[in-house]
């Protein structure tokens, strides 16, 4: 697969308490993507957030959170993007999704 010069990054904010069909919804939103073709997909666990609700989730020993913040970052192209979103719209219930322009230097796979 290659990728164009000019891709787009979406990512999507979300706890990592919050499930779907079972499955944590990061897990479930990763195992989409690659069902639907996208380039690829990473998984960030945040140390310390807040969202609309302003409750703080931090990993600091005295207020050790059980719902960090997640972070899931995909980069492919606007189109193939935007088919996406609608797939998992519905299964974020609390959440935050962006897009925006990203410059694509390289992507291999390797031999």
């Amino acid at each position: 697969m290659t990728l164009p010069e000019e891709g787009h990054l979406l990512r999507i904010f979300i706890g990592e308490s919050d499930k779907h069909e079972g499955l944590p919804l990061y897990e479930w939103i990763v195992k989409q993507a690659r069902a639907e073709g996208l380039a690829g997909a990473t998984v960030l666990r945040g140390l310390e957030g807040f969202g609309a609700h302003s409750r703080l989730h931090t990993a600091k020993i005295l207020r050790l959170s059980m719902d960090l913040p997640i972070i899931i970052e995909i980069v492919d192209t606007i189109d193939k993007i935007n088919r996406f979103l609608p797939l998992i719209d519905a299964a974020i219930s609390e959440g935050l999704a962006t897009v925006e322009k990203v410059q694509i230097r390289f992507y291999r796979s390797g031999k």
